[in-house]
């Protein structure tokens, strides 16, 4: 990688009017006064980078469940999937990622398999570092059916800043591991219901890096992980 591409990332299209906004905005700045235009740069910069886009590598190993965001575990415990999915009505370990402004916001897709339902349902918009956010807040929510007939249900939760989900893809469509299948501008948070007997490979805390992480392993035994942070 070059020394320019370690700054410049691409930028996903759903960035390109909002930069073009910001452009514009910084533009006007400008003609009232340098100290605005500087601070309407900053801004702009941000905004790119927000949307940015950069490639990822995927393991490829059949069972790996991949993080569907970068950010931070926040959260993992026992918990029912969305209604609205039709999954069993009974608790499954989520892990929930929680990003802020400055991750990238790109989605992808943790695990292969077939969009068996897709379920979006208005709501608030607590701050989504919170437990009753993935109850009260605005989100989206896929299940995704793997070969084996499992399945995973991954959600979008908008956050305190975030007021717009973004979903690529219809149900009864295929994904591959680490495909990108949507974004939530501004601040949000991403859960990942695993499947029975299934335990984390991650902890509270501990960074998650979309497309990358690896969450869970569907052929591994070892039992929940524990984190330190020094």
């Amino acid at each position: 990688m070059t020394m320019l591409g370690t700054f410049l990332k691409p930028m996903h299209r759903e960035g390109i009017k909002f930069v073009s906004f910001f452009t514009i905005v910084t533009a006007l700045l400008f003609l009232l006064s340098n100290i605005f235009g500087w601070i309407g740069v900053g801004l702009t910069v941000w905004c790119y980078y927000f949307f940015r886009d950069p490639k990822r590598t995927t393991p490829t190993r059949e069972g790996l469940i991949v993080s569907p965001a970068d950010g931070v575990v926040s959260l993992i415990e026992k918990a029912v999937p969305p209604a609205e999915l039709g999954m069993p009505e009974h608790a499954l370990t989520r892990v929930s990622v929680f990003m802020n402004v400055f991750n990238c916001h790109v989605n992808r897709a943790p695990i292969a398999g077939n969009i068996r339902a897709i379920a979006y349902r208005p709501g608030k918009f607590f701050n989504a570092s919170l437990d009753k956010a993935s109850v009260d807040n605005e989100r989206n929510s896929l299940c995704i059916e793997m070969s084996d007939g499992r399945q995973i249900a991954v959600v979008q939760i908008a956050g305190l800043v975030a007021r717009r989900i973004v979903c690529f893809v219809e149900k009864d469509r295929g994904l591959q591991t680490g495909e990108r299948f949507g974004l939530i501008r501004f601040g949000s948070r991403l859960d990942v219901y695993l499947p029975d007997g299934v335990e984390p490979l991650v902890a509270i805390g501990q960074t998650m890096v979309a497309g990358e992480t690896v969450l869970a392993d569907l052929q591994s035994g070892e039992p929940v992980r524990e984190g330190r942070t020094g």
